[in-house]
């Protein structure tokens, strides 16, 4: 089973909506999951509607019973919050097991012991960190095999991860572990310059552990926790859900962080002049000679002509402006959701989805555009990118590459 613990310092915006949204879209790509609530606030359970008054037991009853002849099993506290979905809910009265712990060794490997002599079994345990270091913390944290710290995308981010970072590890280290990093990107707001600006800097910083996938603000999470559901349950075709769907399949897959990890703006145009060669040499021209020669001779062929231009135009890859508007197609065999975002839609990749056609891996999207010059990006599974097929790009002011479209 793989424990990963949400943890932040000072509480983390939506760290609970986090560990309950994560946890359902892991269920819902058929892992059985566990949220194991270590905050004595005990969020978890107003987050997914669990009835205050008939929780009778806790995961401070399995924590205070280890070592003793009457331990009590998770089995015995947990709560079904949807298929697949298990919760093991705090109480107020946690908080009494930090006041009376000294930070022994055994006080902190307590949650340890309650996971391993488990009788369920579980893919994947997502663990709800308090908000500030002691016993409860120490005890999730030796517990996990990874560690997601969730960062808003404000100034302050720059200046706390660092620290947060490090603190984790120190703590990992005193049980003999060493975990995995990762730090999720949470609630951006992309029509902001300045959470571009902040993102664009914490990929930079902290490019080995912070995630491709990225969590944007969106109203429907807050909605789903008001009416005590899950996104995947409450709004399953949001953008929300599609971001947390994105981050359960690279937490799963365990892509490592560099791997596709956007470039330096020099690689990019270093290989800019590679691309365009390659695309010349192997792409079958769209207007033929013999074309051309019809169009000349015979003028009443001419509309026949721009179908058979048009038609060629949309089976290439890339953006390209037809009678009936301007195609873009992409080929990404590995993605489930591709969502196109530019200066035609205020940057919002959930107002432009890109469907996905029968052939297998591509996805295309057509738009009616004015006359014009647009800039755009991809955003493959949460995670932005140029459109490689496509060789006008220009930088932009956060150190990356906008993929550029001209209607004439």
């Amino acid at each position: 089973m793989r424990t990963i613990a949400i943890a932040s310092h000072k509480g983390g915006v939506g760290k609970t909506t986090l560990a309950i949204n994560l946890s359902a879209a892991f269920a819902k790509l058929g892992k059985r999951a566990l949220v194991v609530d270590m905050d004595p606030q005990g969020h978890c359970a107003v987050g997914v509607a669990l009835p205050e008054d008939r929780i009778e037991y806790s995961i401070l009853d399995c924590l205070q019973s280890q070592g003793t002849s009457a331990a009590v099993d998770l089995s015995q506290i947990t709560w079904q919050v949807a298929p697949d979905y298990d919760l093991a809910p705090a109480s107020p009265a946690l908080s009494q097991l930090e006041e009376r712990a000294k930070g022994t060794i055994a006080e902190t490997t307590l949650l340890t012991q309650v996971l391993n002599a488990t009788t369920r079994t579980y893919d994947v345990c997502v663990i709800d960190c308090p908000p500030h270091p002691g016993t409860l913390m120490r005890n999730a944290l030796k517990a996990a095999d990874e560690i997601v710290i969730p960062v808003e995308t404000g100034y302050y981010a720059l200046h706390d991860l660092p620290g947060q970072i490090e603190a984790f590890e120190a703590i990992a280290r005193e049980g003999g572990r060493q975990v995995r990093i990762h730090v999720v990107p949470n609630q951006y707001d992309v029509r902001t310059k300045l959470a571009r600006e902040i993102l664009a800097e914490l990929r930079q910083r902290f490019a080995s552990v912070i995630t491709n996938a990225v969590i944007n603000f969106n109203t429907k999470l807050k909605e789903g926790a008001c009416y005590g559901q899950p996104i995947t349950e409450f709004a399953p075709g949001s953008s929300g859900a599609h971001d947390f769907g994105a981050l359960a399949r690279e937490l799963l897959h365990e892509r490592t962080a560099s791997a596709e990890r956007t470039p330096s703006v020099d690689a990019i145009a270093a290989r800019l002049a590679a691309d365009s060669d390659r695309l010349l040499a192997t792409s079958t021209p769209l207007i033929t000679a013999e074309t051309r020669r019809d169009t000349t001779t015979k003028r009443a062929d001419v509309a026949g002509d721009q179908r058979k231009t048009d038609q060629k135009i949309a089976a290439a890859y890339g953006a390209g402006e037809t009678s009936e508007g301007v195609v873009f197609r992409t080929l990404r065999p590995e993605a489930q959701h591709v969502q196109l975002a530019g200066d035609f839609n205020d940057w919002m990749p959930h107002a432009t989805p890109m469907r996905r056609t029968g052939q297998d891996g591509v996805f295309e999207t057509r738009l009616n555009l004015p006359q014009g010059r647009y800039r755009y990006r991809l955003v493959v599974d949460g995670r932005w990118a140029r459109d490689e097929d496509n060789p006008h790009v220009e930088s932009n002011e956060y150190g990356e590459i906008n993929s550029v479209v001209e209607v004439g």
